[in-house]
């Protein structure tokens, strides 16, 4: 894909992936405590796998083309990370909420940023280092450690912000060789079968209006993906990657008005701590590209 210039309509349609990817949040917490999570992120996976061969079918060469790749151990480990790391995620929205979840979750671009060193030999200056110390800061400010006994479930969004960073890392990683059509496509098909033969073992029965509720889940899975393409082919991703913390915003507000959760002052406080520290990140790494 190549990046256009249009940053008003790029910041735009990251607000409204941002507004799609919070309601499928909400859905997902929905459906996830009524039924096995493996068994909710299988279907979706389904949907999804269908709507990215859909769309390299329609590409010039077809499936061929979009499946060729230079890398297929790491895009084969791309397609299963997401879909574990989206089985945390959804397990934590079941266990702690939407609110204190992705506050936590938001730490995601610094440990990107402090990984890129290690695994794709980025350097990494004293001063992102400073603001990834001070968003970790925040962190622990959320899941206060040392106050009580330390829940160890509030630990399960950290893990899968660690996950998802190692997912961004190898994502730039295949994209010095391959396509951002044939990661796509990789990261559909290899997600959906990894998921599947888990998933299988986990299945249940559902009501006809959950299903109802299941089928809106991969409408907006595809819909969010459809827009978050449409955002990077029309704007530089440093100019828009910023507003991606709006999904932490609206995922607040569906936790907040149909779940009955609370913000709590610590995740707020930590929150607005990881998310000054991550848009700093973000504009380093802008000012040295």
């Amino acid at each position: 894909m190549s990046a256009g210039n249009n940053a008003r309509l790029g910041i735009a349609l990251m607000i409204a992936v941002s507004v799609v990817f919070a309601g499928q949040d909400g859905i997902s917490r929905h459906l996830a405590g009524e039924y096995n999570v493996y068994m909710v992120v299988m279907i979706r996976y389904w949907f999804f796998a269908a709507f990215v061969i859909a769309i390299a079918a329609r590409k010039a060469g077809g499936i061929a083309v979009a499946a060729r790749t230079a890398r297929p151990a790491i895009q084969i480990l791309r397609g299963v990370l997401l879909a574990a790391e989206i089985c945390v995620m959804v397990t934590a929205f079941t266990v702690l909420g939407l609110v204190e979840s992705h506050a936590v979750f938001a730490a995601y671009p610094l440990l990107i940023a402090a990984l890129s060193g290690p695994i794709l030999g980025e350097h990494v200056g004293w001063r992102r280092w400073l603001a990834i110390f001070v968003g970790f800061m925040g962190v622990l400010v959320i899941l206060r450690p040392g106050l009580g006994v330390f829940d160890p479930a509030a630990a399960i969004p950290l893990v899968s912000a660690i996950m998802f960073a190692i997912y961004g890392l190898l994502t730039r990683f295949v994209a010095r060789d391959d396509t951002a059509a044939t990661s796509f496509f990789w990261t559909g098909t290899m997600g959906a079968l990894a998921v599947t033969a888990v998933g299988l073992w986990f299945w249940e029965p559902m009501g006809r209006g959950d299903w109802a509720w299941m089928g809106v889940l991969c409408i907006t899975g595809a819909l969010g993906h459809w827009l978050l393409i449409r955002c990077y082919e029309v704007a530089e991703a440093s100019a828009v990657q910023p507003f991606a913390y709006f999904q932490m915003v609206f995922a607040a507000l569906v936790g907040i008005t149909l779940f009955g959760e609370v913000l709590e002052p610590n995740v707020l406080i930590g929150a607005g701590i990881i998310v000054c520290a991550g848009l700093f990140t973000l504009w380093r790494e802008r000012q040295q590209s």
